[in-house]
């Protein structure tokens, strides 16, 4: 007799729920392997696979929570019934409770690769190695690599509710990072490069080794500058890193917790036209794309900015039922050992026409940010005020020139997202939950010498 599916045994411990008692059962397993090279040999190779079941137990408005990591069937019941007795420890939520069917149909997606399961261990050691060499051999002036790495990630789940969820998704990806070392003289630099996809077939060591090298080379030589405004290029990882601080002051719980710079915005101008942001977990070119939410709910495009106008907030079941609101299937989690919480899935900005080239040759005075340093403990989410250590190269006259670092560019959310002139064609999805693009920005202060 085969195994059940992961969503067969959800729904059997759904089954358990008595009347006014509201279960939700979530089960997973996920398999991910690391590999890291250096200098030539396997520094480390691991692999690791984690299965169990989170159940959420709610009533009288008292909700208890319990996980195990196995799901035989003496597990699973005495999960269950911790689940049941910590409910009666909770405190009185009126809107506590699991989600049920909204009548939206999940997207179908094609995001499991099978091959990636028959992906021999050396050939991913080969990867890393690879791309190791590349960096190494890309510029003379690399001196080391500080990672050279090679991951992967084979994931399902399923989740189900006494309300009526019955859903489950499977979903594979894999990623390719480099960090380098670059010198001359004293001075080093650091730099990165990266490569995702689904399968290892759609991954490219030979752009990830050189982005690396470029990066770290290309700031050799870097100098503090003096305190001007000008115009900013957020190079399109800076850009994803802002997005995801942007995408968290867009949540409902921020907003009703009053902690978004946000709230009481709808239908207001909050960004320029050209800018216009959804998040949508239904994008199959998204590394964090899912057919459904951590909930069980269809996952579907969210217009959160339209042409600089905010149109809506992220909701999961929970902060849609304190809001008076529908979800919009924007539960997240971190696994079967939490609860569900809301958060975006795959922010993305609307590209623009112009390549960064192209928008760097239009601008006179400028800074074009290859990277940032603080920006998530710089930015006050309910002011907007932020402020961030960064480098990269001066812009002068249409083109790229001396290096500068050791600067803080400094100003607010809300001004920034205002003063954005132009978006970047050059869309790219990084691995986390936001998509990179170059982002102009006028009149950003820069604090040096």
């Amino acid at each position: 007799m085969s195994e059940p599916s992961l969503l067969e045994v959800a729904e059997r411990v759904v089954g358990w729920a008595s009347d006014g008692c509201d279960v939700e059962a979530y089960a997973a397993r996920e398999s991910e392997t690391e590999v890291r090279a250096y200098q030539g040999e396997v520094e480390s190779l691991t692999s690791a696979t984690s299965v169990g079941i989170g159940v959420r137990v709610v009533r009288s408005g008292r909700q208890g929570f319990a996980y195990a990591a196995a799901l035989d069937e003496q597990t699973l019941r005495q999960t269950f019934d911790e689940a049941l007795d910590n409910a009666r420890f909770g405190s009185v939520d009126e809107h506590a409770g699991v989600a049920e069917p909204d009548g939206v149909e999940p997207v179908p997606l094609d995001l499991y690769r099978s091959e990636l399961l028959e992906f021999p261990s050396e050939d991913k050691v080969s990867l890393a190695l690879e791309l190791e060499r590349v960096a190494l051999a890309a510029d003379p002036r690399v001196t080391g690599v500080e990672t050279a790495e090679y991951a992967d990630t084979v994931y399902e789940g399923a989740v189900a509710t006494s309300r009526g969820i019955a859903a489950q998704s499977c979903e594979t990806g894999c990623y390719l990072v480099a960090y380098t070392l670059a010198a001359d003289g004293d001075e080093t630099q650091t730099g990165f490069g990266f490569s995702v996809g689904r399968s290892p077939d759609e991954l490219a060591p030979e752009k990830a080794g050189k982005d690396a090298a470029e990066r770290a080379t290309r700031l050799l030589g870097a100098t503090k500058p003096s305190t001007c405004r000008l115009t900013v290029v957020l190079d399109p990882y800076v850009t994803a890193q802002l997005l995801s601080i942007v995408g968290a002051t867009l949540s409902g719980d921020a907003v009703l917790k009053g902690r978004s710079l946000f709230a009481q915005r709808i239908d207001d101008a909050v960004a320029a036209e050209s800018l216009t942001l959804t998040d949508d977990a239904t994008d199959p070119e998204a590394f964090t794309a899912s057919a459904i939410d951590a909930e069980g709910l269809a996952t579907r495009r969210v217009p959160l900015i339209s042409d600089g106008v905010l149109r809506a907030f992220l909701y999961d079941s929970y902060t849609a039922r304190r809001a008076g609101v529908s979800s919009t299937g924007s539960a997240v989690r971190g696994g079967f050992k939490g609860t569900p919480s809301v958060g975006a899935h795959a922010l993305r900005l609307k590209p623009g026409r112009r390549s960064q080239a192209e928008i760097v040759a239009g601008i006179d005075d400028g800074f074009l940010v290859q990277g940032v340093s603080g920006l998530q403990s710089g930015v006050n989410a309910v002011s907007g005020d932020f402020s961030a250590g960064a480098e990269g190269l001066r812009i002068r006259r249409g083109e790229t020139a001396e290096p500068i670092r050791e600067v803080t560019i400094a100003s607010t959310i809300q001004r920034l997202l205002m003063d954005v002139t132009e978006v970047g064609s050059d869309l790219e999805w990084l691995p986390m939950s936001a998509a990179g693009v170059s982002l102009a920005v006028a009149d950003v202060t820069m604090s040096g010498a």
